[in-house]
């Protein structure tokens, strides 16, 4: 265990259900990856303050909590990992796991420990059930006696789930000695303003940051206000409205189109929302290239100089993608990856293609491959098996374009059409510069074109 481990079959708990990944302990710290790619979670060694372990049903729950307040939990280890694992924590982080039990007597009341962003609920010294009230949208009173927690309605939570979690009673009496109150302040009232002080909620927690009027969407397709709130954006469109939590947020693109005045701007999500029976992983904004835009962010100077420090400015000035971007990266803390080193002929960051009957853009960049617009198709580089050049049928104008298959590990294939002869050279050379790709041309029969 000097030099870490991987565990397979790890799952990542959530209100949007648990992603199978693999999980990566070393020195440095934690990484967790969504199995056939998607959303990770990195932890730096220096920004965990806690660990626990959770015997739960046919398996053990790792949990992880970190500075900010964010708290993990990856399930699916063995009883025989625990030791080592423990032994691993304590020379590598200097903290010793701490064990807990849960409840499985089905009793209702209990105690309340809130630590962090978390509340736990506990029957004896079992812990019965937690829940991050950083999902907290709202807090009411019912009478004297009872608080209601309401969680964000999130388009993408629960998007491969039936049922997803709306809304929590506590019935706090009037004796309690924990939230101690008085006549006109019951201890009801002190833990929904406990409640309300940790999880930010209430009037302030609403109002957009900053909002972009009419931004064009071409996936789900139509003409969108979109909103970007302190934990959360939103798309307001005539037949359609979405609420998207920035932990769905996973990467950001930024991606010009070839010879047109538009830019592309892709978030991608996991899970992601769901419109009718259609999931979108990808949100494809189109803004106008040259449109520059001058924005002020509501937010107070304190989060500014705090938690948004080095993130965020007070305001800004710029072209209205670049502008777009940075804000919404300062919200979400997701990465942004932009062109390469790739060039078309036309010396754009894309080269023509069609992928099954749409026509539309091949990004070629240092990770992955994306198709834009429809439908947006991210490959990654490692989930590549391998990558082959297709040559047309002799005759007619066939001879002027060739194909490009790429075949992922899981068998599934992409085959993107009618790319022009002359961008053979530039693919090819940027294939064989990539290390992993180049790997993968070199096991396949190669059809030469030229």
């Amino acid at each position: 265990m000097t030099d870490g481990h991987l565990f397979n079959n790890i799952s990542l708990g959530g209100r949007g259900g648990t992603n199978p990944g693999q999980l990566k302990i070393h020195s440095g710290g934690i990484l967790w990856k969504k199995q056939g790619g998607g959303k990770a979670v990195e932890v730096d060694k220096a920004d965990v303050v806690g660990i626990t372990w959770m015997k739960v049903p046919r398996t053990n729950q790792l949990g992880i909590r970190i500075k900010d307040g964010l708290y993990y939990k990856f399930t699916g280890f063995r009883d025989q990992d625990l030791a080592n694992l423990t032994n691993y924590f304590q020379s590598t982080c200097g903290i010793t796991p701490e064990e807990k039990q849960l409840s499985v007597s089905g009793r209702n009341w209990g105690d309340v420990d809130l630590n962090g962003n978390m509340l736990t609920f506990s029957v004896g010294s079992k812990q019965a059930f937690e829940v991050s009230l950083a999902d907290v949208s709202q807090t009411q009173m019912q009478g004297k006696n009872d608080v209601i927690l309401e969680f964000h309605v999130d388009d993408t939570t629960g998007a491969n789930e039936k049922d997803s979690l709306m809304e929590i009673s506590f019935h706090i009496p009037s004796n309690n000695t924990q939230f101690v109150g008085d006549e006109n302040r019951p201890p009801a009232q002190v833990f929904r303003d406990k409640i309300m002080s940790m999880a930010d909620v209430g009037p302030g927690g609403e109002e957009a940051v900053v909002t972009f009027d009419g931004v064009a969407i071409l996936t789900p397709r139509g003409r969108y206000n979109v909103e970007l709130h302190l934990s959360f954006l939103r798309l307001q469109g005539q037949a359609n409205d979405f609420k998207i939590q920035y932990s769905s947020v996973v990467r950001l693109f930024l991606l010009p189109k070839s010879n047109q005045p538009h830019t592309f701007v892709i978030v991608t999500l996991d899970p992601p929302i769901r419109k009718g029976q259609t999931l979108y992983p990808h949100i494809v904004l189109q803004f106008d290239t040259d449109n520059v835009v001058q924005s002020s962010l509501s937010i107070n100077e304190d989060l500014l100089s705090t938690k948004y420090k080095d993130k965020l400015e007070s305001s800004y000035k710029g072209l209205i993608h670049e502008v777009f971007t940075t804000i919404l990266r300062g919200l979400s803390g997701a990465k942004v990856t932009k062109p390469g080193k790739f060039r078309s002929c036309q010396d754009g960051y894309a080269v023509k293609s069609s992928l099954k009957a749409e026509d539309g853009l091949l990004y070629p960049l240092e990770k992955s491959f994306f198709f834009l617009p429809k439908p947006p198709t991210l490959i990654l580089h490692e989930e590549i098996d391998y990558v082959e050049f297709e040559r047309h049928a002799a005759g007619g104008s066939n001879m002027h374009y060739f194909d490009l298959l790429i075949r992922l590990k899981t068998e599934q294939e992409h085959l993107f059409r009618n790319i022009q002869r002359n961008e053979y050279h530039n693919l090819f050379d940027f294939i064989r510069k990539v290390p992993f790709l180049f790997m993968c041309l070199a096991w396949l029969f190669f059809h030469i074109l030229y």
